[in-house]
């Protein structure tokens, strides 16, 4: 192995093993050398590594650690979703994702001439929500009039701490275009502002039980209306 190659596997291999906290948020913090954190760029100097190499290794290490954390979270918020859908609704609810990923969505509620298809996305992060929409779901939303995308914030001790509803429009509006036959998208990551999020599920009030009436589901948070995980500043 090269000086340059054993440089590089020794800096991914350190920052892999510490997670730094500024780690969660290097795909919009770290994006040139001026960007690097002090630590890693006096290791990097002193493996031999290039500031860009660097950054580079900081992508590719952030990249591994957060698909291997959306995974995680993504069924943990699912799973806690379909736990509070089943206690407070007077409805009939299936985790379709069980079955099969192709439905576009996650769980199906079904209650008398009434449905609402969900599609879960999951977050821990207060102050910003950014979700990673397939082409499959995006298509199914543009198709199904009940389609629902859902936000969902868990706390520290993975339960539900708020829910929303993201805008539909500002989805579509939102999405990649492909500009040739010869390529299209097949996903892609959207930083979802305040304004484009509904506190609570967006048409569940027909189903809650009474004793439910006021609860996260309907009014996105316990005794407020406010999504807690996003903030003025996006």
């Amino acid at each position: 192995m090269s000086d340059r190659l054993a440089g590089l596997a020794v800096l991914r291999a350190a920052v892999a093993s510490v997670e730094p906290t500024w780690l969660r948020d290097a795909d919009r913090t770290i994006l040139a050398p001026q960007d690097l954190p002090l630590d890693v760029a006096s290791t990097a100097e002193a493996l031999g590594v290039s500031a860009l190499d660097a950054v580079r290794v900081i992508k590719t290490v952030w990249g591994k650690v957060d698909t291997h954390a959306r995974a995680a979270l993504g069924a943990a918020g699912e799973q806690r979703l379909v736990e509070l859908l089943v206690d407070t609704l007077d409805a009939r609810v299936l985790q379709v994702s069980e079955t099969s990923d192709g439905f576009g969505y996650d769980i199906s509620v079904e209650g008398g001439e009434s449905a609402l298809h969900i599609e879960v996305k999951s977050t821990n992060r207060r102050g910003r929500l950014a979700i990673y929409l397939s082409r499959n779901e995006y298509e199914v939303m543009c198709t199904d009039h009940v389609w629902q995308l859902v936000a969902v914030l868990l706390d520290a001790a993975g339960r539900i701490a708020s829910v929303g509803t993201v805008n539909r429009e500002w989805i579509a509006g939102s999405v990649p275009f492909d500009s040739s036959v010869h390529g299209r998208w097949e996903s892609t990551r959207l930083d979802v502002p305040s304004a484009a999020v509904s506190p609570g599920i967006v048409g569940i009030g027909r189903w809650l039980r009474p004793s439910a009436t006021g609860g996260v589901l309907d009014v996105g948070i316990e005794d407020s209306g406010a999504p807690q995980w996003l903030n003025s500043a996006l």
